[in-house]
């Protein structure tokens, strides 16, 4: 009887220990300064000083390391942010230096970075050429029209002459919206080449790829909405000009 009764002090010692915590190292000590003053040391963290730096000290008092303050739930939320802040910066710089690599290996001089800039140029040249083209015939379907529209002046004209013009006007303005667009991805074009080229031209002088952060964006080209609806909404109540 008197072995299980030991047996089960020792059990709940033991019990009383783990709800505790483990004690800190042999011959550890901490020690700090609570909110009202008082110095407080123990084998272990102490509770009373979460909010404050605890010096952990070796047998001899002399300071092993010192604990930082447990942080508070709006501190670690500032300290997750500002992580992740970090990521996404490293994350970028990873990107720049990838992207300058890439340049200098499709880039290798200036006269190559040109042959692509014309390159990227040409089909927009050719399309505009194309657009400026139709352009011109439709003025000159529109001669006939103006030619016979003059047996109509100062009177209404026919429905079916009103409907030629309008679809002439129609076709000729979706034109010019198609020429300006195309003319404003040659100036996108153009700046992004240019953005390119400065950049290139530190990175052959020596500059370390990344060493300039990201590569600006060129924004997209703006567009013009045709509006040859308007031209087919306004009905002629006489002869064009």
């Amino acid at each position: 009887m008197r072995t299980r009764l030991l047996a089960a002090e020792i059990v709940l010692c033991l019990g009383a220990l783990a709800g505790h915590g483990a004690p800190a190292a042999p011959g550890q000590i901490y020690s700090c300064v609570d909110a009202k003053g008082n110095k407080l040391t123990s084998d272990r963290p102490i509770p009373a000083c979460n909010d404050r730096e605890q010096r952990v000290l070796n047998a001899d008092g002399s300071v092993r390391h010192v604990v930082p303050p447990t942080p508070t739930a709006d501190e670690r939320a500032e300290q997750e942010a500002a992580d992740r802040r970090a990521a996404i910066e490293r994350a970028a710089q990873r990107d720049a230096v990838r992207r300058d690599r890439n340049l200098l290996t499709r880039f290798p001089d200036q006269a190559t970075h040109q042959r692509a800039r014309e390159s990227a140029l040409d089909d927009v040249r050719k399309a505009l050429r194309n657009y400026e083209r139709r352009l011109e015939q439709l003025a000159a379907e529109r001669k006939p029209l103006q030619d016979e529209a003059e047996f109509y002046v100062g009177r209404e004209l026919p429905a079916k002459l009103r409907q030629a013009f309008d679809a002439n006007d129609a076709a000729a303005e979706a034109q010019r919206t198609l020429i300006a667009n195309q003319e404003a991805e040659m100036v996108r074009i153009n700046k992004l080449y240019d953005v390119e080229l400065e950049r290139l031209k530190r990175l052959w002088a020596g500059a370390q790829p990344g060493s300039m952060g990201s590569l600006p964006a060129v924004p997209p080209a703006r567009t013009t909405q045709a509006a040859g609806a308007r031209a087919s909404a306004s009905p002629r109540a006489s002869s064009p000009q």
